[in-house]
């Protein structure tokens, strides 16, 4: 199979090929559903590679709802040099898109400048696996308050600890929501299948934002969750009798619906422990 995978991707500069080093799967990458349909149905037609085809994985995010005030004190007392470091802190939601900010408000040298990158460090590291599924964590700013060093045993490492289990101990409690990409789709269908897709759309949980008629059809825009455009090219040909055309393209991440999360992390621990099998 690797020997296809290669020609096939000197063949296609669109087409991409990883292994996930957790799971040991083969990941394919294209532009689209159908665009991958198709490499699969070549591997099996002409590389004789009988292939099992996994559900698309969906590309979460996590992120907080409740600002938070908080602190956290590492200590370790060894036979040698000890580690200590405190830092007060808030966490809180920032603006969508934002990513991950830090800022540090401490005066009087309570935690010396020189360990604030480390604190930074701690928390931008432990944000690659938020709290409730393990997908990376966004939009989230926090904020070194104040704190405590030892002129001994006080170190960038103490400060680095410290700031990671801070993340472990307050994140959970600052309303950790699932975040799902939200797709800009815009759809054409003929008159006199409006309907049908305007109502598969809502079924899909999707939001319309517009529609426009010209003397060939329909264009109907709508905000449409990933996770429910999954085989959509083969609906809408079926609803069309294959005259709908669509195309879509990343809009924004937004919180889940509570019983679509729950799916979510359920499925995410279901896949981390298969992992450890």
């Amino acid at each position: 199979m690797g020997l296809a995978l290669s020609k096939m991707v000197q063949e296609d500069p669109s087409f991409y090929v990883e292994t996930d080093q957790e799971s040991g799967e083969v990941i394919i990458k294209g532009m689209g559903e159908l665009h991958l349909d198709i490499k699969v149905d070549i591997l099996k037609r002409t590389h004789g590679v009988a292939v099992e085809v996994g559900k698309p994985q969906v590309a979460y995010r996590e992120s907080i709802t409740k600002l938070l005030n908080d602190s956290y004190t590492h200590k370790k007392q060894s036979g040698g040099s000890g580690q200590f470091a405190k830092i007060d802190y808030t966490i809180e939601p920032s603006e969508p898109g934002v990513g991950f900010e830090f800022e540090s408000k401490v005066t009087g040298g309570n935690v010396p400048r020189e360990f604030w990158p480390a604190v930074e460090k701690g928390f931008a590291t432990s944000l690659e696996k938020g709290p409730l599924a393990g997908y990376p964590v966004v939009d989230v700013k926090v904020t070194l308050t104040d704190g405590g060093f030892h002129a001994v045993d006080s170190s960038a490492i103490a400060f680095e600890i410290a700031a990671k289990s801070a993340y472990r101990q307050s994140f959970p409690k600052a309303g950790p929501q699932i975040l799902e990409p939200i797709m800009n789709v815009d759809v054409f269908t003929p008159d006199d299948h409006m309907g049908d897709v305007i109502g598969d759309l809502n079924r899909r949980r999707g939001m319309i934002k517009s529609q426009s008629s010209n003397p060939m059809g329909v264009r109907i825009k709508a905000d449409v969750p990933l996770s429910e455009m999954f085989g959509y090219i083969g609906d809408l040909r079926t609803m069309t009798s294959g005259r709908g055309q669509f195309s879509m393209e990343f809009g924004q991440y937004s919180p889940c619906p509570k019983n679509v999360a729950e799916e979510v992390i359920k499925e995410a621990k279901e896949r981390q422990e298969a992992a450890k099998k």
